[in-house]
């Protein structure tokens, strides 16, 4: 059993990371801006507060052993395309604080949910796609998605940076599979509860430290 500091655990992926912890009997800590509005599992203790907040995050992290992070830019409707409305860089601002908070307490573990195309890893998409990311509403996300990837490569923790492919809500097509990007082929999407898991084995193993592999479900 690990003591886990869950961010974003009120999200849609957050909350299959709530799950899974709880079932793997993990004892988890969630920071939620409303906890009456989360539908938590048994055992997971939820603390009112935002990580853009440090001395909320102070008090949530303390006897944390490791930290999963889900936390991604709210926009106005679930739309991919829609209009972003969390404050600019707030995945960056809350993953800095969150290092520092980390540092203060002695946690060394964090993984981190990213995205195909973030940092290194934006010359490897399609010119189209780039495109079309620079000229939709996605290009505030993916700028933020940029700035944790730097923050997190410089800090000297044992990161994680798990980059999803487009993630879904539909049942999975198939086993989980990850890899660094040019060592295999990655698939389309990735369930968002199967990512969930493997942000949690990521964890228990001590896996992918330092590293920042895709992640998507295998045709089955």
């Amino acid at each position: 059993m690990t003591n886990l500091l869950v961010l974003g655990g009120s999200g849609r992926t957050g909350i299959h990371v709530l799950e899974e912890a709880a079932a793997r009997g993990h004892h988890v800590r969630a920071v939620v801006r409303n906890p009456d509005k989360v539908q938590a599992p048994a055992g997971v203790e939820l603390i009112k507060g935002t990580p853009a907040n440090i001395d909320d995050l102070r008090k949530a992290a303390q006897g944390a052993e490791a930290v999963i992070s889900v936390l991604n830019n709210a926009r106005a409707s679930d739309n991919p395309w829609a209009k972003p409305v969390s404050p600019p860089a707030f995945m960056t601002n809350a993953a800095r604080s969150t290092l520092a908070v980390m540092g203060e307490q002695g946690i060394r573990r964090i993984i981190l949910a990213s995205t195909q195309g973030a940092g290194d890893d934006w010359a490897h998409l399609n010119p189209l796609m780039r495109a079309f990311i620079k000229g939709s509403n996605l290009k505030a996300g993916f700028a933020d998605h940029d700035g944790v990837d730097r923050t997190v490569r410089a800090s000297g923790t044992d990161w994680t940076l798990a980059r999803a492919v487009a993630l879904s809500d539909k049942t999975a097509g198939g086993p989980v599979r990850a890899a660094e990007r040019g060592t295999d082929k990655p698939g389309m999407r990735i369930n968002r509860a199967d990512f969930a898991g493997f942000l949690l084995e990521a964890v228990e193993k001590d896996a992918w430290i330092r590293q920042a592999p895709l992640v998507w479900n295998a045709r089955g």
